[in-house]
């Protein structure tokens, strides 16, 4: 019993541990933040090494523990957020009455992995994807970002395929609609929606302007 113990441990971190990264980014993507995302994959692979002798082996171990991950927020995590919200809060209080001020994300305390999620998507998607509903959210997330097939998320989400796909249909025109307004915005596309503009305020044709002062 004694010899089997490390054995499996090491079984476990040579199976499991390479799929740390993606555990992270899914976590924080759907936890929202870095903290409570590393509390997310921290419970989940606590669970997930529990419960290693019921991981069916040369399956899908990134899928399996995203299924982990996914329930762990679904079932216990958004409970312990709202307790946390309450702590930070009286905290954020208490500091304000001390006359403290904690920047918690200063650049220079940052995590390298928050630097990574940050290099690796925009912050314009990311605030898109944090707009989400949480049940859209995480399957646009496990399909789009993590590459799982519709049964893989069916089965992290404990729902049919075909409800997958419905939230992965309305996430994703959810998404493009967040997307869309960001650009438009900012002026990288025309919004076609908006009221034809008149001739006084017509757009200038540079190059027909060019042409005729040459």
């Amino acid at each position: 019993m004694l010899a089997k113990k490390p054995a499996r441990r090491a079984e476990f971190e040579a199976v499991a541990l390479p799929h740390l990264d993606a555990m992270y980014g899914a976590a924080f993507r759907l936890a929202r933040n870095p903290r409570d995302a590393e509390d997310l994959v921290q419970e989940a692979l606590l669970r997930a090494y529990r419960f290693w002798d019921t991981f069916e082996q040369n399956s899908n171990c990134k899928a399996w523990l995203l299924k982990i991950l996914t329930n762990t927020f679904i079932n216990e995590y958004q409970r312990k957020r709202r307790q946390r919200e309450v702590l930070d809060a009286a905290t954020a209080e208490q500091d304000a009455v001390d006359g403290v001020l904690h920047h918690e994300l200063r650049p220079s305390q940052q995590s390298p992995e928050k630097a990574l999620i940050e290099r690796s998507v925009s912050d314009d998607v990311q605030r898109a994807l944090e707009a989400l509903p949480a049940d859209f959210r995480m399957a646009v997330v496990l399909c789009d970002v993590e590459g799982l097939s519709y049964k893989e998320i069916a089965d992290a989400m404990d729902c049919p395929v075909g409800t997958v796909m419905s939230r992965l249909f309305r996430g994703r025109r959810l998404l493009e609609a967040q997307l869309r307004s960001f650009a438009v915005a900012e002026g990288y596309v025309k919004d076609e929606a908006a009221p034809p503009a008149t001739e006084a305020a017509a757009p200038i044709d540079l190059a027909a302007y060019r042409r005729k002062k040459s």
